[in-house]
C-alpha cells in the first residue's frame, strides 16, 4: 500500500503527520495511528479502496461549498467573505432573526457587526449551505478595561479543603464567599479556585477536580446546605443541616469522599422535599426561571442524572436504548428526579452568585476550566454527535513523564464539532465565565491540537483543531461575561502560539519553578513576560515550603521512582536552587513573594499552601491512593484565617509593591 490516499486523508482531517517532543526528537506518526484517529472521527480508511473512496468523498464535499463553512470577521468592522459562485445570501443571529440579505456575485459584504455568532446562508439553485461567522472581539477583556490597572495580586486555594465551624466537613460555596471577604479585605483582586465542574451524582470513585463528569455544570457536593434559597428560616431546615453537623468528624486532616456523599445526599434530598414544600414563591419562581433559562442542555443534563441513579454513570455500559440521548425514552424519566438535579444546580449557580457580586474583591472568582471530561460521563454522553470514539486526550512521552500521559479524557472530533457549530465548547465557557472575574484555560494548546490516544494501543499523535474559529468562540464568551482570560500555555507550544494568544488579549501563565535560564538558574523576574499571571506553584508541584524542604523527592524515593543514590542527586541540586531562590536567613515566603510582587507581570498567584506554610502537595502526578490527593483540608479554619500573620505580611508586600486593589471608597 502506497499510503497517498490514507495519508491526504488523514491530514485533510487534522492528522499531523509528525511531531517533537521537549528534547526536540521527531515522532512520526505511523499508518496504524491514522487509521485510529479517522476511526475516531467516524471515518472508515482500514484499506486502500476504504480509504480512496472516504478521500474521494470529503473531496467532493469541499468542492461543493459555495463558501468556506467557517469564516472568523472581528466585531465592529465590516467583513468581504468571498464566494464560489453567484448566490442569494442572508444573515441570521443565534436567535434566528434576520440582520441582513443580498445577492452575491463573488463575494458577501457584511456589514460591521456586534459581538456575536452569527449564520451566513447562501443559495444557489437547489443547493443551500449555511456558514459559522463568529464576531469576535480584537482581544478579550483586559485587567486594564475591568480595572484600570495591570498590575493585581490574588489568591488560590483548595475549595474541598477549607475548614470552617459551619460546614459539614468539605469546603462548601459558603465558605469560599467568607474566604473571598478575607482576602479582598486584605487587598486581593481575586480568589482563585480548583475546577467546580459536575463530578456526577451518582459516582463513587472520583477525587480529581480535573476529571469531572460535566464541564458545563457545577459539583453539587460543594453546595451549602445551610444557605439553601428560600429555606432561610426554616427550623426545619435547620434541624436537619444540624443534625448532619453534629455527626460530622470536625477533626479529620483528609475528606472521604464516599462518607461525605452518604452525609450529604440524602440531605440534599430532604431539603429538596423541604423546598418543594414550604418555600417562598420568590425562590419557586426563580427556580422556575432558571429551568426555562436552561433550555434543553439543562433538561438533557438531568436525564443524564436520573438515569445514572438507576443504570450506572457509565453510560457506555447501560441498555442500548438509552445509551443514545437522541432515542432514550425521556417521557418514562421521573420528573420529580429530573427536577431535583435541575434544583441542584439552581442551588449551586445561585450560592455562587452571591460571591461574584461581593464589592471587596474588584475581580472576585478565578475560576479553572478543565481540558476535559470523563468518557463515561454526562459531558460524553449529551456531546455524541461530536465526539470521537475509540480516543482518550493525553500527552506524548517527554522528560516529564517518559511514559506520555492518558488522561482518559473525552476528545470531540473537529469535523464533527464544526456540524454542531461547537455547542459543547460554547456552553462550558459560557458557564464556567458566568461566575468569574478570571478564568484559566487549562492546556490552553487544545484550541490548537490536541493529543489523541487509541484504545488499539497504537501509539498516539495530534490533530489539529480549528484554532482561529476556537479562539474567537472564546473571544466572544469572554466579552458577554466580561471575563478576563488566562491561557495555560506551559511545556511544548507550536511557534508563534503564545504570541497569537496574547494578541487577542489571553494572559499567559508562569510558574516560578519553571522559570529556568539555559543553565538551570532561575530567571530574573524582570523578565517574565508582562502580560501574565506568575506564580511559585500549581496544585501538580510541590508547594513552595515543600520545593524547599524536598518533599517531592522524598515522595519518588518512597515510591521506588528514584534510589538512594539519585534522590541524594536531587536533594544536592535542589539546595542549590533553594539558595538562588531564598537568600540565605530569609523566610522562603516572604522571599518568594517579593520576587513574585515586584516583577512585571501584571497578576500575580499566590497559594494559600504557601501562605499557611503547608509542604504537602495538593496532588502528586503518578498516584492515585499512595497519596493524598485532592482531599488534603487545611490546618488554619476560616474563622481565623484574617488574624494569620503569614497573609497580613504576604498582604503587606503585594501593597507596598502597588498590587493592592482599590475600593469604592478610594481607600486601599
Amino acid at each position: 500500500m502506497s499510503g497517498t490516499a490514507l495519508h491526504e486523508l488523514a491530514a485533510l482531517c487534522g492528522v499531523l503527520p509528525v511531531f517533537y517532543n521537549l528534547d526536540g526528537n521527531e515522532h512520526r506518526t505511523g499508518d496504524d495511528t491514522r487509521r485510529a484517529m479517522l476511526r475516531a472521527m467516524r471515518i472508515s480508511a482500514e484499506t486502500d479502496t476504504e480509504a480512496e473512496r472516504a478521500l474521494e468523498l470529503l473531496r467532493s464535499e469541499r468542492d461543493a461549498h459555495i463558501v468556506s463553512p467557517e469564516f472568523v470577521v472581528t466585531a465592529g468592522h465590516g467583513a468581504t467573505i468571498p464566494v464560489r459562485q453567484s448566490c442569494d445570501w442572508s444573515l441570521s443571529d443565534e436567535d434566528g432573526r434576520k440582520i441582513v440579505e443580498g445577492f452575491a456575485e463573488h463575494h458577501v459584504d457584511l456589514p460591521p457587526l456586534e459581538v456575536g455568532v452569527y449564520f451566513l446562508s447562501v443559495a444557489t439553485g437547489d443547493r443551500t449551505q449555511v456558514a459559522l461567522v463568529p464576531a469576535a472581539p480584537e482581544r478579550t477583556p483586559s485587567l486594564a478595561s475591568r480595572l484600570g490597572t495591570e498590575r493585581v495580586w490574588g489568591v488560590t486555594a483548595a475549595l474541598y479543603g477549607l475548614k470552617s465551624e459551619r460546614n459539614l466537613g468539605m469546603g462548601d460555596y459558603a465558605d469560599l464567599a467568607t474566604l473571598a471577604g478575607t482576602l479582598g479585605q486584605k487587598g486581593a483582586s481575586f480568589l482563585g479556585i480548583n475546577p467546580i465542574h459536575d463530578w456526577g451524582w451518582s459516582t463513587t470513585d472520583i477525587a480529581s477536580p480535573y476529571s469531572p463528569s460535566h464541564r458545563g455544570f457545577l459539583n453539587t457536593l460543594h453546595i451549602a446546605a445551610d444557605g439553601i434559597p428560600g429555606l432561610a428560616e426554616n427550623q426545619r431546615a435547620a434541624e436537619l443541616v444540624g443534625r448532619v453537623r453534629d455527626a460530622a468528624d470536625r477533626d479529620v486532616r483528609a475528606i472521604d469522599y464516599q462518607q461525605y456523599r452518604a452525609r450529604l445526599q440524602p440531605l440534599l434530598r430532604d431539603l429538596f422535599a423541604l423546598f418543594m414544600q414550604d418555600a417562598d414563591e420568590g425562590a419557586r419562581s426563580r427556580f422556575r426561571l432558571f429551568d426555562q433559562a436552561g433550555g434543553d442542555d439543562l433538561q438533557l443534563f438531568a436525564v443524564y442524572e436520573t438515569l445514572a441513579v438507576t443504570h450506572g454513570e457509565n453510560w457506555q455500559l447501560w441498555p442500548d436504548a438509552i445509551r443514545d440521548p437522541k432515542t432514550a425514552p425521556h417521557s418514562s424519566v421521573d420528573p420529580q428526579e429530573t427536577d431535583f438535579h435541575k434544583w441542584l444546580q439552581w442551588v449551586a449557580n445561585a450560592q455562587l452568585e452571591r460571591i461574584s457580586s461581593a464589592h471587596s474583591m474588584p475581580l472576585g472568582l478565578y475560576l479553572d476550566l478543565a481540558v476535559g471530561a470523563r468518557r463515561d460521563g454526562a459531558e460524553a454522553w449529551m456531546g455524541q454527535d461530536s465526539l470521537a470514539t475509540g480516543v482518550s486526550l493525553g500527552a506524548p512521552p517527554d522528560h516529564l513523564s517518559p511514559e506520555g500521559q492518558n488522561w482518559q479524557l473525552a476528545a470531540f472530533a473537529p469535523l464533527l464539532s464544526a456540524k454542531t457549530h461547537y455547542h459543547n465548547l460554547r456552553s462550558v465557557l459560557r458557564q464556567t465565565m458566568r461566575s468569574a472575574g478570571i478564568i484559566r484555560i487549562d492546556h490552553v494548546l487544545g484550541l490548537n491540537r490536541s493529543f489523541w490516544i487509541p484504545d488499539d494501543g497504537s501509539p498516539g499523535a495530534y490533530v489539529q483543531q480549528p484554532f482561529e474559529t476556537l479562539l474567537a468562540l472564546v473571544g466572544i464568551e469572554a466579552h458577554r461575561a466580561d471575563c478576563v482570560v488566562v491561557g495555560e500555555d506551559l511545556g511544548l507550544v507550536p511557534d508563534g502560539f503564545r504570541d497569537a494568544l496574547s494578541a487577542r488579549g489571553l494572559y499567559g501563565y508562569s510558574v516560578l519553578q519553571y522559570e529556568k535560564e539555559p543553565d538551570g538558574s532561575f530567571r530574573d523576574p524582570a523578565h517574565l513576560r508582562p502580560h501574565s499571571l506568575a506564580c511559585f506553584a500549581t496544585h501538580d508541584t510541590p508547594t513552595l515550603h515543600g520545593y524547599c524542604a524536598g518533599r517531592d523527592i522524598d515522595w519518588w524515593q518512597r515510591l521506588g521512582w528514584i534510589d538512594a543514590d539519585g534522590a541524594g542527586r536531587l536533594r544536592e541540586d535542589r539546595r542549590s536552587s533553594v539558595a538562588a531562590l531564598v537568600p540565605d536567613g530569609s523566610e522562603p515566603g516572604p522571599a518568594v513573594h517579593a520576587r513574585l510582587a515586584h516583577a512585571p507581570v501584571a497578576m500575580t498567584s499566590v497559594q494559600l499552601d504557601d501562605i499557611l506554610g503547608e509542604e504537602e502537595a495538593q496532588n502528586l502526578p503518578g498516584t492515585i491512593d499512595e497519596h493524598s490527593n485532592w482531599r488534603r483540608i487545611y490546618d488554619a479554619p476560616l474563622e481565623t484565617l484574617g488574624g494569620v500573620p503569614a497573609l497580613n505580611e504576604t498582604a503587606g508586600i503585594m501593597h507596598a509593591a502597588g498590587r493592592a486593589n482599590t475600593y469604592p471608597d478610594g481607600d486601599d
